[in-house]
């Protein structure tokens, strides 16, 4: 699919990519800490899988603070009200700390039974209610990091997320093999390092978040009302991610019943699905930070071109992604297995994906411009329904006997529902509120001037 240039291609440009670079650096925390807790032995990385399951649940979870906080940030500064822009990024955070404190307090104090619920043998279970416990000291930092993500999305400081999550990998990786291995300390070291680099990101956040307050002279200490306002404009949004969590769970639980071979097949394939979709997922992300802003200036205009660009680029880079896979199946694929009927499930499945990923891109950049539109309840709705229509068809796959195949075709019908349902939506003017909510604020081209000025004050050193 070709596109011709644009004068938009540039702002999407500068969005999307650091964009990319911060979602690729995040799951390097992960590998890291796998990689370092495997020569412990296979209890240790048996434990640490766990654990690291059940907090990965937690994350995607709560990664509501960051969409719900993009879009609110970026329509108070589409509207030109900067101090509101960053007190309502300052509440978010807040909501982000109080829900950390109260999640590592369950971790400490469930940490066993938890443990347990997500699978881990008998002689696991010590090493990750070990992790569990040290991880949960820094679920308070791992949430305002998310908080404060989203508060940067909304001013559209990307770069600075990519810095901060590229050292805080970086750092990740040498605090976890000195405290492993030099000081001893196993597989406690591995959460105490990736705490301790948590801490280091969510202040290296707030530092630059201070410096945009003090210079708007916004407020800092909490405030009931405006966190009381961020949970609630946050609930849709954590629907949302309920359900699509719920279907991730449900294919594998009936992969799962196919068989071993099947379930390897599943968790390869579903990797893979991963790592493209966060390619995918910078575009909306960057989509969404600009979609909101140019809202809050209530430029519809410039809204309706700048979501046509965005989904044309979706489209074209879903397309070049499957005929990457496509080309390249085979010589990766024995990477992962050696089992001759692994490798064919995996080659069926990963034919699915090629099809599936030109309707899939658009899916997430839709998903990302009305979450930046600050249409959370029609996407909780849409999701409900979608959900359903997933559910309906990988059980009836199930009871035909269609295989893995089968189930994936049931995720075709389920993205296949979400495209109709957002685009549905987006051919509408319902999702097109403008303005910041707040009277007397500078719209149009003050509320650009004033765009440019957060992100000059945000990315100064």
């Amino acid at each position: 699919m070709r596109i011709r240039p644009t004068a938009e291609d540039a702002h999407l440009l500068r969005l999307g990519l650091p964009a990319l670079g911060a979602l690729v650096a995040e799951p390097l925390f992960l590998l890291a800490d796998s990689a370092i807790v495997g020569h412990l032995g296979t209890p240790q990385l048996a434990g640490l899988a766990a654990a690291s399951a059940l907090l990965a649940t937690l994350t995607y979870l709560c990664v509501f603070l960051a969409y719900g906080t993009t879009a609110a940030v970026g329509r108070r500064i589409g509207a030109g009200d900067l101090p509101g822009a960053v007190r309502q990024g300052v509440d978010g955070m807040w909501l982000g700390v109080l829900l950390g404190v109260l999640l590592g307090l369950a971790g400490i104090v469930l940490a066993d039974p938890l443990v347990r619920l997500f699978g881990a043998s008998h002689e696991a279970v010590p090493y990750g209610v070990t992790y569990l416990r040290a991880a949960s000291l820094g679920q308070p930092a791992m949430l305002l990091v998310l908080a404060s993500t989203g508060v940067l999305r909304g001013l559209q400081d990307i770069r600075t997320t990519l810095v901060v999550a590229a050292g805080g990998a970086a750092a990740n990786v040498v605090l976890n093999v000195v405290l492993v291995y030099p000081v001893g300390m196993g597989i406690a070291g591995s959460a105490t390092g990736t705490v301790l680099t948590q801490y280091g990101m969510a202040a290296a956040y707030s530092r630059v978040v201070y410096k945009a307050a003090r210079k708007y002279h916004a407020p800092l200490r909490p405030d009931r009302e405006g966190i009381k306002q961020a949970a609630a404009a946050s609930v849709p949004l954590l629907i949302r991610t309920i359900l699509l969590r719920l279907a991730l769970l449900a294919g594998t639980i009936l992969a799962a019943r196919y068989g071993s071979e099947a379930l390897a097949a599943q968790q390869v394939a579903w990797s893979l699905w991963n790592f493209l979709a966060l390619v995918l997922d910078a575009l909306a992300i960057a989509g969404q930070a600009w979609i909101s802003q140019l809202l809050g200036a209530s430029d519809v205009a410039g809204a309706r071109r700048a979501t046509r660009r965005t989904i044309q680029w979706g489209v074209a880079i879903g397309v070049l992604l499957g005929l990457v896979v496509l080309a390249t199946r085979q010589l990766f694929i024995p990477l992962f297995t050696d089992d001759e009927t692994v490798r064919h499930l995996l080659s069926q499945v990963l034919l699915l994906e090629v099809l599936f990923l030109p309707v899939s891109a658009p899916v997430f950049v839709l998903d990302g411009i009305l979450i930046g539109a600050g249409d959370g309840r029609y996407l909780a709705w849409a999701g409900v329904a979608t959900t359903g229509a997933y559910l309906a068809a990988a059980l009836g796959s199930y009871r035909l006997e269609g295989g893995l195949t089968g189930l994936w075709w049931a995720l075709g019908v389920f993205m296949v529902a979400r495209l109709a349902a957002l685009g549905l939506r987006i051919g509408t003017d319902r999702w097109i509120v403008t303005g910041a909510g707040r009277s007397g604020a500078p719209q149009g081209a003050d509320a650009v001037a004033a765009a440019g000025e957060v992100a000059a004050v945000t990315q100064s050193p």
